[in-house]
């Protein structure tokens, strides 16, 4: 139990939702207010100079919450003291309900407005194709890779191993970007991964002081997180350029924008992919939301097996879905393994990430994005699945006819 003051005796009073009043004895000064912690585990409210009042509810919701508090003063002045400091806990709670609401309010439509415009602006890019989608896709690489560096150099990272030098990172920065570009170019990716490598291997060996083991995992590692995946979506949406002859969208496609052989396999893949993968990751933080009871891994705890199958349920209905408006793949079953494999891919590229921010010790990759944080927390459930689905539709789908 909380110490009392011996000059003035006090009490609060919690009425959460439809439940019954909580009497507490509580210590109280200008500074904090102190409940029992057997009582109220997990609930802490402090006063802040001047009249503001913290109130951590972490498995309460604030809105179901309404604070009164009841003062029994021993003497004149401390009841005069009291209901001072009680007025300043009510007004800061009310204070900081309604600036919580407003900071939720307003982070919630810079999320809305600029994922809507960069779903259009993506979607534009998508369809453009060509050199304009491959350098969208080098600069978002680039992007990306700056950020992957500046993890690496945090504190969690960091104090275990030695992280590249500053120049160094910007120089695989570049190389990075320059892997989409020259896969385009030449049509392989191994010639951009071997050149690659050589050039990283060799800026990691000449720099100045002592060339870490360390370094070098990380920067590889980087070339094929940062790089040689992101090559993939160039080979999806530009290597795979057989006319999708079946999709009723290309015949009346403008001919200044293309025509009937702007549609490709390449396109149809590409837009079905990005189309299931946003689906997969709605899905799975409504249902996390409404359903969420049994964690999925220590990774990420606020994801849940409950949210996992609603976003695979949701991936293979969009690909079921688009697949008959764009008539590719032409089953069902083919359409059905395209979802779970762009779920898989999803899944395990946002796992990733949340591995790598975890150790780093921050919650997102940067704020480039209002709202939303840094280009790899909007890309990583991208970064694989370029790979998977590029192979489902080169090697497997071929392979088998389905």
């Amino acid at each position: 139990m909380a110490t009392v003051n011996p000059h003035m005796a006090t009490a609060a009073a919690l009425e959460f939702d439809r439940c019954g009043l909580f009497s507490l004895p509580i210590s109280l000064n200008p500074k904090s207010i102190a409940f029992p912690r057997p009582m109220l585990s997990g609930i802490r409210i402090r006063i802040l100079p001047p009249r503001r009042l913290c109130l951590f509810l972490p498995s309460i919701h604030r809105r179901s919450c309404r604070l009164s508090a009841a003062f029994v003063p021993s003497s004149s002045t401390a009841a005069s003291k009291s209901e001072s400091y009680g007025n300043d806990a009510l007004e800061g709670v009310e204070t900081l309900l309604v600036e919580s609401q407003e900071k939720q309010g307003s982070q919630l439509r810079n999320r809305v407005v600029f994922g809507l415009g960069i779903g259009l602006g993506a979607g534009g890019i998508v369809l453009a194709g060509g050199w304009v989608f491959t350098v969208a896709v080098a600069a978002a690489a680039f992007v990306a890779a700056r950020e992957y560096f500046e993890l690496v150099r945090s504190r969690g990272i960091a104090a275990g191993m030695t992280p590249p030098p500053r120049y160094v990172s910007r120089v695989c920065s570049v190389i990075y970007a320059l892997m989409p570009i020259l896969t385009l170019y030449f049509g392989h990716i191994d010639i951009s991964v071997t050149s690659s490598a050589f050039i990283v291997a060799t800026a990691l060996v000449l720099q100045r002081g002592n060339p870490r083991f360390a370094q070098l995992s990380s920067a590889v590692f980087g070339l094929f997180y940062c790089g040689y995946l992101p090559c993939f979506w160039v080979k999806l949406r530009c290597g795979l350029s057989v006319p999708a002859l079946n999709t009723k969208l290309g015949h009346v496609w403008p001919v200044a924008l293309g025509g009937q052989a702007h549609w490709t396999v390449g396109l149809v893949a590409t837009l079905i992919s990005i189309s299931s993968i946003i689906a997969a990751d709605t899905f799975a933080f409504v249902g996390g939301k409404a359903f969420g009871r049994t964690p999925l891994t220590n990774i990420s705890p606020k994801k849940t097996l409950e949210g996992a199958f609603a976003g695979l349920t949701g991936c293979i209905i969009i690909s079921v879905l688009l697949s008959k408006i764009l008539c590719w793949p032409t089953t069902l079953l083919s359409a059905s393994a395209f979802g779970v494999l762009n779920f898989v891919g999803s899944l395990f590229g946002d796992l990733i990430e949340s591995m790598i921010k975890r150790d780093a010790g921050v919650k997102d990759s940067g704020s480039l994005i209002p709202g939303h944080g840094g280009i790899l927390d909007r890309l990583d459930s991208y970064v694989f699945t370029g790979a998977l689905c590029y192979s489902f539709a080169k090697i497997v789908l071929p392979l088998y006819g389905v």
